[in-house]
């Protein structure tokens, strides 16, 4: 999918209107300045056959100004709610919601300077792009002139200059997103949320659709928030990811921090692919401990655990190497036995059982044509460098 171009492109955030004098960086943690959104103890009950039922269970968290903020977690864990309080579809039964600064609560969706993004996108089906993106404007009285002026410029961001008298079934998947997209900001929120957009598109075209949406968030340098269950699209836009389960928030933090130091079993497990290990400690110093599962096997870890204390330790995949002998050195190194080799294009799945008594999933890089590195079967040893290994909950 192409970037949009051409010399009468306009340049960022201030000639569309937005007000961009207070933009922090994006990705800048929440809470130095005025926050664009902020949940203080939000929670929120249904009442279900006579029964309430906790959708939130107590949601702290302040989303920066221009900041591309996503709700990751499984169905059902909370997330859309907590993005419809936020739009105002939904009141929270306990707790507070800030928009830069001031507190809605019990105002109305239309009263609120946000827009919002749908999976269905929810076009006009007999109105052409150009009359669905002006849509906003022309309800709001704005005069003829301006709403050309803005439509067109919204149009050349979003990439569909040229599609102007098409009507959404004439267009793919992607440029009907694209559609909902310009109508959704040439309206000039502050903020806006996006609710599982790309679900309805296959893989390459979501994939690529990723990439154009960061864009145009950097382009118009407004906060997103962005609700989804596929961590791949959390990891690739985000600048910071809210993980939830239960209604809750489990961990909070850049793609980095989560997927490589997950706080929770949940975060390990939710977040691609980990191996959750655990085990004794059976010597520590130096700030590491070590967890000896049998002869010449050691399990290492940096951490302050004591010799006798149980600690349960994550480390991924693709930080694992597969070997024929015993690697050398004062690194780790495990014993197992080859259960499954899957192989996946740009690298090899091995599942190997352990003498720990788990099973450790290892993706090898396929850098060659040459065969695999094991077979089902083989006896293997596994190695990865300590700093890898990552306490739980640490």
């Amino acid at each position: 999918m192409s970037s949009p171009v051409g010399e009468n492109r306009p340049s960022g955030p201030r000639e569309l209107g937005y007000d961009v004098t207070e933009t922090k960086t994006a990705g800048a943690p929440a809470g130095t300045d005025l926050a664009a959104i902020e949940l203080r103890g939000v929670k929120k009950t249904f009442q279900a056959h006579g029964d309430a039922v906790a959708a939130v269970r107590g949601v702290d968290v302040a989303i920066g100004e221009g900041e591309f903020f996503s709700l990751l977690g499984p169905s059902g864990c909370g997330k859309t709610t907590t993005m419809r309080m936020i739009a105002g579809f939904d009141e929270p039964t306990e707790g507070e919601v800030f928009l830069h600064g001031q507190d809605v609560v019990g105002v109305p969706p239309n009263k609120r300077d946000v827009n919002m993004v749908f999976q269905s996108y929810a076009l006009f089906p007999h109105m052409t792009v150009l009359e669905n993106v002006a849509f906003g404007l022309r309800r709001k009285g704005v005069a003829k002139a301006e709403v050309a002026r803005r439509v067109g410029e919204m149009l050349e961001i979003v990439d569909l200059k040229g599609r102007e008298r098409r009507r959404p079934r004439e267009l793919s998947g992607g440029q009907q997103q694209r559609v909902a997209l310009a109508r959704a900001l040439v309206n000039r929120p502050r903020a806006l949320l996006l609710d599982e957009p790309l679900g309805a598109l296959d893989l390459k075209l979501r994939q690529a659709m990723q990439v154009e949406l960061k864009r145009i968030q950097r382009e118009v340098g407004i906060t997103f928030v962005y609700v989804t269950h596929d961590q791949n699209e959390a990891l690739t836009m985000s600048d910071r990811i809210a993980v939830m389960n239960d209604g809750r928030i489990e961990q909070l933090g850049t793609p980095r921090e989560i997927y490589e130091r997950p706080a929770t079993a949940f975060v390990a497990g939710f977040i691609g692919t980990s191996n959750v290990l655990s085990g004794t400690v059976a010597r520590a110093g130096g700030g590491r401990a070590v967890i000896e599962p049998g002869p010449g096997e050691r399990i290492v870890v940096p951490c302050d655990a004591a010799p006798g204390e149980e600690i349960e330790l994550t480390v991924r995949p693709e930080k694992i190497d597969v070997r024929s002998d015993p690697p050398a050195g004062d690194g780790c190194a495990l014993r197992g036995t080859v259960t499954e080799v899957v192989y996946l294009g740009m690298f090899t799945n091995y599942n190997v059982a352990t003498s720990t008594g788990a099973e450790v999933v290892v993706f090898v890089q396929n850098v060659s044509s040459a065969d695999d590195v094991a077979t089902r079967g083989d006896s293997v040893w596994l190695s990865w460098d300590p700093r890898h290994s990552y306490v739980i909950g640490a």
